[in-house]
């Protein structure tokens, strides 16, 4: 049997940010457009480094990409990109700010079509893991497949983010619709 995030935490997590992530966000849906962007912004930031680097870092992020207000983001500039480089409290990757506000761009294209990046998530759902990769890579940037995996089973459009004895699974299932369940 493979290990799981909550095997994790069940035995090296206990006590650190982990817990918390895992107890009250992982596989919680979200309901904002600006809640899944800036998951979908962490978990970019997340590449090449350990997911308790980016939770450390996670209110530093809050606060240089303005809460992930997609609309403000959109409209970041040079100057702003180079004040961004220059936040010890984030990764300072040009590739990952970039993607960032490009991504931003992209949803806030997204919310005029369709109303909302979250309408247009629910309107492709459900999606196989490898359809949901071939959708991102055609939208966004820095969406690979362990991004996009991560992101959609951390915001419930994917199956796999508790075992089923979890007690965290037990309240996911409570909040969302069945159609999030068993895949």
């Amino acid at each position: 049997m493979s290990s799981t995030y909550c095997d994790f935490v069940q035995h090296k997590g206990k006590g650190t940010v982990h817990q918390h992530y895992h107890d009250k966000e992982y596989g919680f849906p979200l309901r904002t457009d600006n809640e899944l962007f800036a998951r979908l912004v962490l978990e970019i930031n997340q590449a090449g480094l350990s997911w308790e680097t980016i939770l450390k870092k996670k209110e530093n992020f809050l606060k240089a990409f303005d809460n992930f207000d997609i609309d403000k983001v959109a409209r970041y500039n040079d100057k702003r990109k180079e004040k961004l480089m220059l936040d010890a409290g984030i990764i300072r990757n040009r590739l990952k700010i970039e993607a960032t506000i490009d991504n931003a761009k992209k949803i806030k294209a997204i919310q005029k079509e369709t109303g909302s990046f979250k309408k247009w998530l629910d309107q492709h759902h459900p999606l196989s893991k490898e359809e949901w990769v071939k959708l991102f890579k055609s939208q966004f940037r820095f969406t690979g497949g362990e991004i996009v995996n991560e992101f959609l089973m951390s915001t419930g459009y994917l199956p796999g983010a508790h075992v089923d004895s979890c007690p965290a699974f037990q309240k996911i299932i409570k909040l969302k619709p069945m159609w999030n369940r068993g895949q």
